[in-house]
């Protein structure tokens, strides 16, 4: 009797039961359960039993983690990274003829897509791996399990942090990556220029460099410079969290979880950068348009 009572509350209509399919559909699936983690580490930050002195001290450590602690690798990375596309960019760029694209280019290149790119990859290798091992080896030796048990949400306590804190550091390490490719690729590319005694037949100086950079800033760059790493940051560490969260009770899956964590950040990662680079595909689109 009761069964029936319950069946007929939950009776949907045609279009209810098309669109609770297809929720079950996305929910079956690795990216459903990631978004639902992703919601459920969100909705957290609301929960009754909040304690935001606990919470900021475990973002404020996170953040650290993930964004301090990497830096002189990231450093080392983007000097290298904006020497090579500085001396790429004005060699050919005058060779050709297009001088006057030079700033579009290293914006294109270093701000809008490889910088952002590079910088999720470094924290994806390096952060991203050790939350899957950290909380993997928790998930093996219960840890996870004595949580729940002692009335501490898991998600509260070991997913949000990771999530806000790996946004925080991504969106703070994606300007030091950007600007560190700029200010101190031109420093090495001058230096590069006096020990070859100009062998590269390059007439470089800042207020050239800098002009034609600031001159091909958009309004929609500076967008992007807030919602890729955001975007970035939120994939890195809820992916990293839901292949701890299920890996087996067998400690020789933790780096098999952990290396999935990053190979699957990486596919992310590029999904998502072409995704959102469909804007700028439509704006190209529009103005070949107009122009036409």
């Amino acid at each position: 009797m009761q069964n029936k009572k319950t069946n007929k509350r939950f009776k949907l209509s045609l279009l209810g039961g098309i669109f609770h399919g297809m929720g079950m559909f996305i929910l079956r699936r690795s990216l459903g359960q990631q978004f639902a983690l992703f919601c459920k580490a969100m909705a957290s930050l609301f929960s009754k039993n909040r304690n935001f002195r606990t919470d900021a001290k475990n973002i404020i450590t996170q953040t650290f983690f993930t964004g301090v602690e990497i830096f002189p690798v990231l450093f080392v990375v983007a000097t290298l990274f904006g020497t090579a596309v500085i001396i790429e960019v004005m060699t050919m760029m005058g060779k050709m003829g297009f001088s006057d694209v030079i700033g579009n280019m290293l914006v294109i290149v270093i701000i809008r897509e490889l910088g952002p790119i590079l910088t999720a990859f470094l924290i994806a290798g390096r952060s991203g791996s050790s939350l899957t091992t950290y909380i993997g080896s928790m998930v093996i030796n219960s840890e996870v399990d004595a949580l729940a048990t002692m009335g501490v949400n898991p998600i509260r306590f070991l997913v949000m942090p990771g999530l806000i804190g790996g946004c925080i550091a991504m969106f703070f390490m994606n300007i030091i990556f950007s600007s560190t490719a700029i200010f101190v690729g031109y420093l090495a590319t001058k230096g590069a220029i006096f020990m070859s005694g100009n062998a590269l037949n390059l007439q470089l100086t800042w207020s050239y460099l800098s002009t034609e950079i600031l001159n091909a800033i958009s309004l929609t760059d500076f967008i992007f410079i807030i919602l890729k790493p955001l975007v970035f940051g939120a994939i890195i560490t809820t992916n990293a969290c839901y292949q701890a969260l299920n890996i087996p009770r067998d400690v020789r899956q933790v780096p098999k979880a952990t290396s999935r964590s990053v190979i699957k950040s990486f596919l992310y990662i590029v999904c998502a950068d072409v995704i959102l680079s469909f804007f700028y595909f439509v704006d190209y689109m529009n103005n070949i348009n107009s122009i036409i």
